[in-house]
């Protein structure tokens, strides 16, 4: 096996960058701009006050080559004190973010730095690398949407599958807070008096459930609920926190027009309803062009890449849903994310660098 300098991975592994974390978040992606810099790289900085800044690195273009975006995230989902050291052994790194997606930026940035040592200069290739999204990219879609018109084609780098299939689909997820608004009266004098929001809450749980449609790979999740203020007073607020998650694009047209007409048909007389929140990131399903992309990839490699669907979110939804062909999972294969257990696989690593450094290659030289 190739022998890999870990050394920079351990750099940014080492830096605390939970989503929340905004300090740590800056200072990952001020070592990455350090990196890419002497690359050839311009970095325009989408500066933020809540959250990290997001970050555009961008080459020159040739003529009228095909323009790829390199997509990842900067962002981990340890708090300070919980997870925050690098080791490695023989076939392993471990620490927060060798997998999800510190690992898979770290590919990137190899693969670059292999272009560049080959050819002195890299052009047509660009790197986006955002600051939110292991909180559901709230800020950083935006700007996603924004770019997405500039490229022909873009690679994410999350994590690959087991036998390092790249991910051709994902579902795409909407989230809503639902407020149920009805009148508090005391429960044994007052009864009728009352507009009971949690009766109202009840039953549009089960209106909202009833979306559900398993075998479409469909579902609807009322995972939070609260309301009321005692047992004897009939509720005069209540709340439903909802995700739904849908794998075609029908379906998620037929749910993001459907809740926010249900909730006012819980039958419950006097109680109102308010709904926030919406589409978070598009439903990811393969297409032609991205089949076009796949097949494009397997000349440039002399084999076919294999491919799998997930039921999780990246970025890379975002970009598919601007039209984009979009392929991800090029990091490395690991396990454990969001865990004390993440680890990454070394020979990983070698066999991902070596597949981007070629496709890379291919888009930076054409003419």
């Amino acid at each position: 096996m190739e022998t890999i300098d870990f050394t920079d991975l351990k750099t940014i592994v080492e830096i605390n960058s939970w989503t929340g974390n905004k300090d740590g978040v800056d200072l990952s992606g001020m070592t990455m701009q350090k990196w890419l810099k002497p690359l050839g790289f311009n970095v325009e900085v989408f500066h933020r006050k809540k959250v990290g800044n997001h970050l555009l690195f961008t080459t020159p273009q040739q003529n009228n080559a095909s323009r790829v975006l390199l997509l990842g995230h900067l962002d981990t989902v340890f708090p300070p004190g919980i997870f925050e050291h690098f080791r490695e052994d023989e076939e392993w790194v471990y620490g927060p973010g060798t997998c999800d997606m510190k690992g898979g930026n770290f590919v990137a940035l190899s693969a670059l730095r292999n272009l560049y040592q080959t050819h002195g200069q890299i052009r047509n290739i660009d790197v986006l690398l955002v600051s939110d999204e292991e909180t559901g990219s709230d800020d950083s879609k935006f700007v996603t949407r924004q770019l997405a018109h500039h490229y022909d084609a873009c690679i994410d780098f999350e994590a690959a599958g087991p036998e390092h299939e790249v991910v051709t689909g994902r579902k795409g997820v909407a989230t809503y807070r639902i407020e149920l608004t009805g009148i508090a009266a005391h429960a044994g004098n007052n009864y009728h008096l009352g507009k009971n929001a949690n009766l109202a809450a009840a039953k549009l749980l089960i209106a909202l459930d009833a979306l559900t449609r398993v075998e479409q790979g469909t579902t609807v999740n009322v995972g939070k609920i609260k309301g009321g203020i005692s047992t004897n007073t009939i509720s005069p607020g209540a709340e439903l926190m909802v995700e739904a998650r849908f794998t075609h694009l029908k379906e998620q047209e037929r749910v993001l027009t459907t809740i926010p007409e249900l909730i006012h048909q819980h039958g419950v007389e006097g109680v109102t309803a308010t709904i926030e929140g919406g589409l978070q990131r598009d439903v990811m399903t393969p297409s032609p062009e991205q089949q076009a992309l796949l097949d494009n990839f397997a000349t440039i490699l002399g084999y076919p890449l294999k491919t799998e669907q997930r039921g999780g979110v990246s970025d890379a939804n975002i970009m598919a849903g601007a039209g984009v062909p979009t392929l991800d999972g090029f990091g490395p294969f690991g396990d454990g994310d969001h865990t004390e257990l993440e680890r990454a696989s070394k020979a990983s690593f070698c066999r991902r660098i070596k597949e981007v450094t070629a496709i890379l290659e291919h888009y930076s030289q054409a003419e």
